[in-house]
């Protein structure tokens, strides 16, 4: 397989709200994070961070104009690769030991990350079976209904378990934003990881169809709208009870 060059490997797309998708597109759709940059002024915030196989603050000087706290919506290997690369950074109390100290099993690099994920490989020296994410302890634990402000924005966060203990939502109410995390996106959803909940997760999607959300900018795969989401929400829960 050919390698991308580390001047290629990011991407980055603004959306709309001041956001900014930072994204791997070397690395295949189901994989790839989506990377969320949110302009606030005088101080910055970004949610989740990539494999780490290439750095960010090096390739994307977006991340560098202004003081930034880097969010982890959850600590599986591809949200938290580059974290460690930014001296605030944030995470639900939950998984703060994850963030510390990611083993490959404890994040999920074990078994999923091969060279089969990717469309192009990292630049050397890169190699799957060595890939390990760099410890970056947190400087902010989250609880639920913490407010992360940038500049003059303010984001509540939300506790979203059920994908993962410490899983959180950002939602931003005077502009209808939802930063899901991957509690919810427009692609297939993972709910079996070691440890996912199910009871959790019925409780988390019952506890987003309710917000008044105008878009979503999920972990995965692309934007939709509010509307989408309560589809997404109600067909998942009416399976849910179906089986």
């Amino acid at each position: 397989m050919i390698r991308a060059k580390a001047s290629d490997w990011w991407r980055t797309t603004p959306v709309s709200d001041g956001i900014t998708l930072i994204d791997e597109p070397h690395i295949q759709p189901f994989y790839r994070c989506n990377c969320w940059h949110i302009r606030g002024g005088d101080e910055d915030l970004l949610v989740d961070s990539g494999m780490g196989v290439v750095s960010l603050r090096e390739w994307v000087p977006l991340v560098t104009e202004r003081p930034l706290l880097a969010v982890a919506s959850h600590t599986h290997f591809d949200h938290i690769g580059c974290h460690h690369e930014f001296p605030h950074r944030a995470v639900h109390r939950a998984e703060a030991h994850l963030l510390a100290a990611p083993s490959r099993k404890a994040v999920l690099a074990d078994p999923y990350v091969t060279d089969g994920i990717f469309n192009s490989l990292p630049p050397e020296p890169y190699e799957s079976a060595a890939y390990e994410v760099t410890p970056a302890p947190a400087t902010r634990l989250l609880e639920d209904g913490d407010i992360l402000a940038a500049g003059p924005r303010r984001f509540e966060v939300i506790h979203t378990p059920g994908h993962s203990p410490g899983g959180i939502a950002l939602w931003e109410a005077a502009t209808g934003v939802l930063i899901s995390g991957d509690i919810v996106y427009d692609g297939p959803l993972i709910e079996d990881t070691y440890h996912s909940d199910m009871g959790d997760y019925i409780r988390s999607m019952e506890r987003l169809l309710h917000l008044p959300v105008r878009i979503v900018h999920g972990g995965h795969f692309p934007s939709f709208p509010g509307a989408r989401l309560r589809e997404i929400i109600e067909d998942w829960l009416g399976r849910r009870a179906g089986g």
